[in-house]
C-alpha cells in the first residue's frame, strides 16, 4: 500500500469538508460550541486570509502550544492547507522550552493558549511577528504597525468575498506529499528536544490505512484526551478522523479518569486511542481489587463459574467505555503484561501498537482479531520495514526501520539526524526487540535503558517494573544500577497505604516483602537489592513515559 499523489494529504481535506458540509466535525467537549464541516471550512478559510494579511508564505511556520480545543485544530488544519508547516508544541512544555522550539522553529506566527503565554514575551521571539490568543484569536503581541493582522479584519475579508460560502469555494493550493507537513519537537526520556521533520506523504499514509481498514467511517465518534501536539492522538483522534467524516470531542483539560469516564458514556466512541496508564489504572483500582478476594478468587478456579464472573468484568469493563467501541488501541508505551493476560482472558478488545514521533508514529499494528497477545502487532502494511541489527542468542537486537512514514530528518541538526540514520538510510529506532517467525513484533526495552548483569547478560528494566508495579502498595518504579546491583526506586500507592493505615516501618517492611517475592520471578543474575521509596509521582512525558535521565543518579544515594 504506497501512498501516490492521488492520496495528496492537502485534497483530502479538502474532499472531506466538501463530502460531509453537514455533518459536526470537532466539539470541545462539555461545552455547546460544536463545528460542523462547513463552519469549519468557513474558519479555515478566514484564517487563510488573515495569514496572507500577516505576510505569511509558502512553508513559513506556525507556532501551535495550547490545550486540545476546536481552535487548536482549526489552526493546525489551515496552515497545512495553506501550504504552510505547523509546529505544534506540547502545553506541559516549560517556557524556556518553548521559547526554544519557537526561536529554533524559526516560526513567523505563533497561537497560543493565554495561560502558556504567561510565561512567554514577545521581546524573546527572534522570528514571530504576531502572537494570537487560541482562546479567541485576539492579538496578544505584534511587531506590525500596522492594523490588519486582527481576527476581526480577516472576518470583515471573508464577509466581503462570499457573500455565500459553499462546498466549490473551499479549494486549497496545490501541495505534493514530498513537502512538509509538520515539524514535531520531541519529548522523550532523555531530556533532549529535537525537530522531527514529517513530510506529508507520512501524515497521508496513516489516514489511508485507517480508513482502508475501516476503523473510521463518516459518523464515527472519537473522544480525544492525548495531546493532539503529540503525534498518537493527533493522526486517530484529529487527522484520521477529520479526513474520515468522523466526529471528534476534545477534553480541554487534564484528563482525569471521572472527566473520561463521563465522556465515554455521554460520546460512546466508535474507537479510542490511549496511553496503558489508564487501562492499569482501571485494573489495579476496579478490576483488581474485586478478583483477588474471596469468594471470586475461589470462583475464578472453577471452570464454568469463572467464565460467568469474567463476562460480568468484560461487560463492566466495556458499559464503562461507552459500550459501543470497536476496540482500543494501546500506544506510548508497553502495556503491563499482567494487565494485558487478564483483559487477553476475558476477551476485551485492545491491541497494543508501536511506533515513535519519528515514524509519524506507527511502526506497527494489528486489529484486535489479529493481534498475538504481548506483541505490537505487524508492521504496517506496504509502508515499513523493518529488521533486527545484531541480534543476540534470543534474536534480540535493535529495530531499524525504512519506509513511508520515516521523517526527512531533524530540523537544523544535521549530526543527530546523521546519528540515527545508518548509512544505507535506515533508522535506529533506539528500542530493542524481535520479530517473530509471523512476522509480529515484540518490544524488548529500551538500547539506553538496557543493563548489563555481571556476566554480561542482557536486563531490561522495564520488564522488571511491571512485575514490581502489580506488587502491594506500588503506584510506579524504575529499575536503576549502582556498582553492578539493582535497586529499584518505588513510588508508593500512598492512597492504598492510608486505607490501610500503614505506618512508614509496615511500609518498609511490606516494600521488603515485595522485593524477595519479586526476585523469585527474576533470572539469578537480575536479583533487585534494595527498593528506594520515592515521595512523589514521577516526572513523565506527555505521553507518561518516565525521564528517567532525572533518576539516574539516585541508585547511587
Amino acid at each position: 500500500m504506497l501512498v501516490s499523489e492521488q492520496d495528496n494529504f492537502v485534497k483530502i481535506y479538502e474532499r472531506s469538508l466538501r463530502e460531509h458540509w453537514d455533518l459536526e466535525a470537532i466539539t470541545d467537549y462539555g461545552t455547546t460550541n460544536t463545528l460542523t464541516y462547513g463552519q469549519l471550512a468557513a474558519q479555515v478559510a478566514r484564517l487563510h486570509l488573515l495569514f496572507k494579511q500577516c505576510g505569511l508564505k509558502k512553508d513559513d511556520k506556525v507556532a501551535l502550544m495550547g490545550r486540545n480545543t476546536c481552535n487548536w485544530v482549526t489552526v493546525y488544519l489551515a496552515t497545512v492547507t495553506y501550504g504552510a508547516i505547523i509546529v505544534p508544541i506540547l502545553q506541559d512544555f516549560k517556557a524556556n522550552d518553548a521559547l526554544h522550539i519557537i526561536n529554533h522553529s524559526e516560526s513567523k506566527l505563533l497561537f497560543i493558549s493565554e495561560l502558556n503565554w504567561e510565561g512567554l514575551s514577545l521581546d524573546e521571539l527572534e522570528n514571530v511577528s504576531v502572537v494570537y490568543s487560541l482562546k479567541d484569536f485576539a492579538v496578544l503581541g505584534t511587531t506590525h504597525s500596522h492594523t490588519n493582522v486582527t481576527w476581526q479584519r480577516a472576518q470583515v475579508m471573508f464577509d466581503k468575498k462570499y457573500t455565500t460560502f459553499t462546498q466549490k469555494d473551499v479549494c486549497f493550493p496545490e501541495r505534493r506529499n514530498k513537502e512538509i507537513a509538520s515539524i514535531n519537537y520531541t519529548s522523550g526520556t532523555t531530556g533532549f528536544s529535537k525537530g522531527v521533520v514529517t513530510p506529508c506523504n507520512a501524515l497521508a499514509g496513516h489516514i489511508k490505512y485507517f480508513i482502508d481498514t475501516q476503523r473510521l467511517w463518516p459518523g464515527c465518534r472519537h473522544v480525544a484526551f492525548l495531546p493532539l501536539a503529540h503525534a498518537f492522538g493527533c493522526i486517530v483522534d484529529f487527522l484520521g478522523v477529520l479526513a474520515a467524516g468522523g466526529h471528534t470531542y476534545f477534553i480541554g483539560r487534564t484528563p482525569a479518569p471521572k472527566i473520561l469516564l463521563q465522556a465515554f458514556a455521554e460520546v460512546k466512541p466508535t474507537l479510542i486511542v490511549s496511553v496503558p496508564l489508564i487501562l492499569e489504572k482501571i485494573y489495579k483500582k476496579m478490576i483488581a481489587p474485586q478478583i483477588s478476594k474471596a469468594p471470586i478468587s475461589w470462583v475464578l478456579k472453577v471452570p464454568g463459574l469463572s467464565d460467568m464472573v469474567l463476562n460480568k468484568v468484560r461487560q463492566q469493563l466495556i458499559d464503562a467505555f461507552g459500550g459501543e467501541f470497536s476496540q482500543i488501541i494501546i500506544g506510548g508505551a508497553p502495556l503491563n503484561a499482567e494487565v494485558e493476560a487478564f483483559l487477553r482472558r476475558i476477551k476485551f478488545p485492545v491491541s497494543v501498537g508501536y511506533g515513535m514521533t519519528e515514524c509519524a508514529p506507527l511502526i506497527s499494528f494489528s486489529l484486535f482479531q489479529d493481534y498475538k497477545p504481548f506483541s505490537c502487532g505487524k508492521l504496517i502494511p506496504g509502508l515499513m520495514q523493518a529488521k533486527i541489527d545484531h541480534p543476540n542468542a534470543e534474536g534480540v537486537g535493535e529495530i531499524l526501520v525504512k519506509g513511508e512514514h520515516v521523517m526527512q530528518g531533524y530540523y537544523r541538526n544535521p549530526d543527530a539526524t546523521a546519528e540515527v540514520f545508518t548509512k544505507d538510510g535506515w533508522l535506529k529506532t533506539g528500542d530493542l526487540g524481535l520479530i517473530d517467525e509471523e512476522g509480529y513484533l515484540f518490544i524488548k526495552g529500551r538500547n539506553k535503558t538496557m543493563l548489563l548483569g555481571p556476566s554480561g547478560q542482557n536486563i531490561y528494566p522495564e520488564e522488571i517494573e511491571a512485575k514490581l508495579n502489580n506488587m502491594p502498595y506500588v503506584m510506579e518504579s524504575i529499575v536503576l544500577q549502582h556498582d553492578d546491583k539493582l535497586v529499584a526506586l518505588v513510588c508508593p500507592d500512598y492512597e492504598v497505604v492510608d486505607q490501610n493505615s500503614l505506618s512508614e516501618e509496615q511500609l518498609e517492611e511490606a516494600m521488603e516483602e515485595n522485593r524477595k517475592i519479586l526476585n523469585t520471578q527474576l533470572a539469578a543474575y537480575e536479583p533487585i537489592t534494595k527498593i528506594k521509596l520515592y515521595p512523589h509521582e514521577f516526572e513523565k512525558t506527555p505521553k507518561k513515559s518516565i525521564k528517567r535521565f532525572l533518576y539516574t543518579r539516585m541508585a547511587d544515594e
